[in-house]
This record gives structure tokens, sequence and C-alpha cells, in this order.
């Protein structure tokens, strides 16, 4: 691992020096986003959606996507898939913003980070969880965040290009649900630490624009566990099996569609808290 990563800090470097000196490329200012979770759903989508020929796309998941990767090279667009479990958040945040110091913000026209990736744990009651779930899913859906949220403010604090941070939230952050302990917290814990960070960077000249944004209900291998639960444990089972029956969840192309606009929007970050629904 430390092998790869070297070479990929190497590539950042080289990449700055390319973007200025080459007169092919020197014109064309890249949008930094850095994606977590992009290996399957909403996420896979968003990585797909982002490959236009401007990107400079670090995608950080458990596992690579070699499709993404001959997308990227027919769009002309740069990308680097780093495979990291962010069960191990403080090492990808370190690895982060290591690489974020080695780039030059003069080859960019904008930086974003998408904290995109979360874990359901087992739906049962919190009495009945293991502590080895609890600790996952919220390692990775809310220290995870946390530390990569610091790493990139803390790397690009000086840097004069817009800077976004996107968190994705949930629905369950801010309404409870029984057998969903972990998974509610996270979110829940994820909206108000994005609360807490839009106070800090309004005090900054250029202080980053920051949401917690809840996207709706998307057709993922998640809503596939939670309609396919004993509902004896899970009593809202019932609930997501009649939301897939009545063709009410959106398709994780869709959903990123109306993600990304929402990214997009001149007022992002006015509401730290937010929803795609209005």
């Amino acid at each position: 691992m430390d092998t790869w990563y070297a070479a990929h800090c190497g590539a950042a470097r080289r990449y700055s020096a390319r973007s200025l000196h080459t007169p092919q490329t020197a014109l064309l200012m890249h949008h930094l986003t850095i994606l977590t979770g992009a290996s399957r759903g909403m996420g896979l989508a968003m990585a797909q959606q982002l490959l236009q020929a401007d990107a400079l796309l670090l995608c950080i998941s458990r596992q690579t996507n070699s499709d993404l990767t001959e997308q990227a090279q027919r769009a002309g667009a740069t990308l680097l898939q780093w495979p990291q479990d962010l069960n191990d958040g403080a090492t990808a945040a370190a690895q982060l913003g290591t690489w974020l110091q080695a780039l030059d913000p003069r080859t960019l026209a904008s930086a974003t980070l998408i904290n995109n990736a979360g874990v359901i744990p087992a739906l049962v009651p919190l009495s009945e969880s293991a502590p080895a779930d609890l600790a996952q899913a919220l390692r990775v859906g809310l220290e995870a965040p946390m530390q990569l949220t610091a790493a990139f403010l803390g790397a690009t604090r000086s840097w004069a290009v817009p800077r976004k941070v996107l968190n994705i939230s949930s629905g369950l952050g801010r309404r409870a649900m029984a057998s969903q302990a972990a998974y509610c917290a996270a979110k829940a814990g994820m909206d108000h630490f994005t609360r807490c960070v839009a106070l800090d960077e309004a005090l900054l000249a250029n202080g980053a624009k920051v949401c917690s944004l809840a996207p709706g209900v998307i057709d993922t291998d998640m809503q596939l566990q939670l309609r396919s639960s004993d509902a004896t444990r899970f009593p809202d089972q019932g609930s997501f099996a009649g939301l897939h029956a009545q063709g009410q969840l959106t398709s994780p192309a869709d959903a990123a569609r109306r993600v990304l606009a929402y990214l997009a929007r001149e007022d992002f970050g006015k509401d730290a808290v937010g929803d795609v629904r209005g």
C-alpha cells in the first residue's frame, strides 16, 4: 500500500507540472472532485457523470472499477482510484492531505469533496447488535467523513479556488427508525457536524461551502437489504417493500443527476442541511 500510494503522490506532482506547462492543457482548468463510495450504487453513477474532459476525479472505495478507467480514457478525464476501506478513515485522511498538498491549485478551477460512502449494519434492535458492526457503521458513516473533511479543508485552506464539501446524508438522520440506531446516529451526526463546519468556514475569507444532503430513496443494494429483512426484527420492512412495489424508488443514475445538480447550484451551502426533494 505504501509503495502504491507513493506512486500516486508522485503522479499528483507530475499532473500539476504537466497541467501548468503543457500548451495543450494550459488553458483547461480542471475541476477536482474527491468521491468516496464510488464502486457501486449512486456513488458509481456520480463518478460516471463526473468524468468529463475537465475532470480530475479521485475515487476512494474498497474496490476499483475498470469500467470507470475505460470511461475516463474515452472522455479525456483524469481519474485516480484508491482501494481504501474507510473503516480506517485516519489512514485515508492522512493520505488525502498529503496528496492534496502535492497538487498545484493554479491548475484547478474548483475543489470538491463528496462523502458518499456508508454502511448499514444488521437490521436488529440495538440490544442485539454486535459491537464490531456498530463500530464499523459509525466509523464509515461518521468518523471517516469527519476525518476526510478535516484533511480536505486543512490542505486546501490557502487555495483561491471555490471549495465545496457535500455530505450524503439520509432522511433517517432526521427521523428515528427501530432497528436502525447505528445508521440513524451516523447520519444525524453527519448533519450536525456539517452545521458546525459551516459556522467554521463562514469565518474565513474563502471558506468552503458545505451541505449535508438527503438524496431521496434510491434503488440500491441498501434498499434491497431493507426490504428483504426480517419483519419481526425490523418493523418498517413493509414500508420499504412497498416503496419498491409501487415504483417509488429513484434509479442511481437519476439520483446522481439530482445530487450533482444540487451541488452545482449557485446557492449551494446556503443551508447546511438540505434535501434534493426541497
